[in-house]
């Protein structure tokens, strides 16, 4: 059956009946994890990606890139007739998907238990408990794992507690008190009957050849709910936000919490890879990674919400990049790093999976990785003030290797890069590289004068204020009265909308308020702010542009900052109706208000924040 997607509004109905769609809209998943990787849910019961045991790994589930090659996980009605709804257990990251059947209403609660405290090594588990709630029903759950994003061939064993998928170098098992049943020599089928009150449990392991699984008996699984339930409250309830939108932002940090790879601290920039920027085409990207420039919003979410931990760990993993960098002879900084820190993420496509309803190519890895992209330093930067203002101080050791960095940065600022939006058409002066350089020495003069640390102030201050006089001069352009996207054009761009958001011109300041103006007449439609003019400026890749939902809530603190509250309290109540049924955003909005890209993407739910913190202070 196939799915239109203007017709189908995301998220609040699934397909019914006996058909399924091949693929259903980006919106309409849940997202469950266990702070090392993450399964997406779809409204019909499907996991369509799991990557085990990290959210880098290749995959085991990927049908939402290739609906018949790239493996499931589904639980579904086996009746005609039926419709679903989703949602979260309040507070927490428990997914429920609700059933809608004829002979009654059943569910299924899917879960993923996170770390226990001390624990040597970490199982990843996958718990998908199905509940009868009125009536009885019937169900049909299908395992269908495809190894390596679908290149490796498994086996499949019956055993005394279920299966046992079995492929080079990755073993699950499955463990049910439910018969089971071999299908096409690889995959698993169960069919069960249930009644009002009684439940089934289909628990998916990774293993150790030779190693059994835990127990799934009906108690040991309400105990993992429980736990796994009380994770999740504890953790929210260290949280500060009092604000008028405390549901939405909790969302919003419970999803960066999920993104967030326990071992080192890292956040993913989105746990999933080549979800289309605009369908049918090729801007699909592997954001399975760490982005640097990331950094600052994220220690500036967690820290205004009160997580300190977590920003102190992603601290930790921060200060091993600049060192890393400061180390090599080069003395430069990647824009991206792999959760563990690893440097090398090579791109490649691979070709036999069609991609989401047909977008080729689908990637892994990211060349973007080797672009110069300037503006990072300043984004690290503000990270290590923000940090060392309201978290964990700036150590000796690490002002030493920041140091470093910044007079590599001196030596380098003022070249052309590849910019914030890692476009593929040359390296250009870009206005935002230079923006943040200059938050660079700025924050970094800041953070000498507080702490008494260190530095050739005057050289700094003297380079600092070079910048702002050449982004004054050069980046300003008197005919359309507005800062532009480069030097040698007259194209808006609105990451400038950070300009006042990072203290470098007052938010009234008449150069920037004619600024703001032009973007919002030029690239605004309806609170959906695009990036740049894709005509006007082309960026070497193919395709057209969609609004950018992180650039949306820019522009949201923009008018506040400005004193435009009551333009930006509607502006910000029009993008919460963009979100998905659960809460979530991926990175852009298609032309009929359809989610599209990597999802739920990390940078939107950080400015979303971000948006909510500043607002709700200026209408206070």
């Amino acid at each position: 059956m196939a799915l239109d997607l203007h017709a189908h509004r995301a998220g609040q109905v699934a397909p019914a009946g006996g058909g399924r769609a091949r693929y259903l809209p980006i919106a309409q998943h849940g997202l469950i994890g266990d702070l090392h990787t993450v399964a997406l849910v779809g409204t019909d019961g499907t996991i369509d990606w799991y990557c085990c045991p990290r959210f880098d790994a290749p995959s085991v589930f990927a049908s939402i890139l290739d609906a018949d090659r790239g493996g499931h996980f589904r639980v579904s009605p086996d009746c005609e007739g039926w419709s679903s709804k989703q949602l979260y257990l309040p507070d927490t990251n428990v997914l429920i998907t609700r059933f809608l059947m004829p002979e009654g209403v059943g569910e299924v609660q899917d879960f993923m238990p996170p770390p226990a405290t001390g624990e040597a090594a970490h199982r990843h588990r996958i718990i998908r408990r199905i509940v009868a709630v009125r009536g009885q029903m019937r169900f049909v759950v299908d395992v269908a794992p495809r190894f390596d994003y679908a290149r490796a061939g498994h086996e499949a064993a019956l055993t005394p507690y279920g299966a046992r998928f079995r492929s080079p170098g990755l073993e699950l098992a499955l463990t049910t008190g439910r018969p089971l049943e071999i299908v096409d020599g690889r995959d698993v089928r169960a069919r069960i009957e249930l009644r009002a009150g009684q439940t089934a449990a289909f628990v998916l392991d990774r293993v150790d050849p030779g190693e059994a699984p835990p127990r799934c008996a009906d108690a040991d699984v309400a105990a993992e709910f429980d736990a796994t339930v009380a994770f999740w409250r504890r953790w929210l309830r260290r949280s500060r936000y009092q604000g008028r939108w405390r549901e939405t932002v909790h969302r919003s940090a419970l999803t960066l919490k999920l993104l967030t790879y326990a071992p080192t601290g890292a956040i993913v920039a989105a746990p999933t890879t080549s979800l289309p920027e605009q369908l049918g085409g090729a801007r699909n990207w592997d954001y399975r990674y760490t982005w640097m420039r990331d950094a600052a919003f994220t220690l500036y979410a967690l820290l205004r919400l009160g997580f300190s931990d977590e920003a102190g760990a992603f601290m930790q993993w921060l200060e091993g990049r600049f060192r890393d960098a400061a180390d090599r002879r080069s003395g430069r900084l990647q824009i991206m790093y792999g959760i563990d820190g690893r440097g090398d993420l090579p791109e490649e496509e691979l070709s036999h999976l069609e991609g989401y309803m047909g977008s080729a190519p689908v990637r892994i890895g990211n060349g973007a990785a080797d672009q110069l992209q300037l503006d990072i330093y300043g984004e690290l930067m503000d990270s290590v003030y923000l940090c060392n203002k309201w978290g964990r101080p700036l150590y000796h050791d690490g002002w030493v290797e920041l140091t470093r960095n910044l007079e590599w940065l001196m030596d380098h600022w003022d070249q052309p890069d590849e910019g914030i939006w890692e476009t593929r058409g040359g390296r250009r002066d870009f206005t935002y590289s230079r923006l943040m350089s200059w938050v660079a020495f700025e924050r970094a003069i800041r953070i000498a004068r507080q702490r008494g640390l260190p530095a050739d102030l005057p050289r700094w201050m003297a380079e600092r204020d070079r910048i702002y006089h050449q982004i004054m001069q050069r980046g300003w352009h008197p005919g359309r009265r507005a800062f532009v996207q480069h030097y040698d054009t007259d194209v808006l761009d609105a990451s400038l909308l950070l300009m006042p958001l990072c203290k470098f011109i007052a938010p009234t300041d008449p150069r920037w308020i004619s600024t703001l103006d032009a973007i919002t007449d030029e690239l605004v439609s309806d609170s959906l702010v695009y990036r740049y003019n894709v005509e006007a400026s082309p960026d070497g890749l193919a395709g057209e542009e969609a609004t950018f939902s992180l650039c949306s809530f820019w522009w949201v603190e923009a008018l506040a900052h400005a004193g435009r509250l009551d333009k930006a309290r509607l502006a910000f109540e029009k993008m919460l109706t963009y979100a998905n049924h659960l809460g979530l955003y991926s990175e852009e909005i298609g032309p009929t208000g359809e989610q599209l890209g990597n999802f739920p993407q990390a940078f939107t739910h950080l400015a979303l924040i971000s948006a909510a913190y500043n607002l709700d202070r200026e209408l206070g």
